[in-house]
């Protein structure tokens, strides 16, 4: 039986380190990969003041990643409702086989830039 809940693509920019700079920093590559079915929820008033705090960023939304999904995303940029967003903090991880729906893993994530 299919799910009622439906989430949508986004656009997730996976960072990768592709070769060192003059003066021995990294230097950093963007892939895009589309990942469907992903949740985005709006942030309570808590989770705002809370990330800000810890943090110095504004969470906006909380994105659901489907089960299964082995991207990275800490730190990475991601693109839905026509903006870009960076995922911040650590994701709250249940057990896949302890949760009934498709989505296992929440981050939180702020305005670009």
């Amino acid at each position: 039986m299919a799910s009622m809940i439906k989430g949508i693509p986004v656009t997730l920019y996976e960072i990768t380190v592709i070769g060192k700079d003059e003066f021995d920093h990294p230097i950093y590559q963007e892939t895009p990969v589309t990942v469907e079915n992903v949740l985005v929820a709006p942030v309570s008033t808590t989770e705002i003041l809370n990330t800000l705090n810890l943090t110095g960023k504004k969470a906006v939304y909380n994105i659901a990643i489907p089960k299964g999904d082995n991207h990275t995303w800490q730190d990475c940029r991601v693109d839905f409702f026509g903006m870009s967003w960076q995922v911040i903090g650590f994701p709250q991880q249940g057990i896949e086989e302890n949760i009934p729906l498709d989505w296992n893993q929440k981050w939180l994530v702020a305005l670009y830039g």
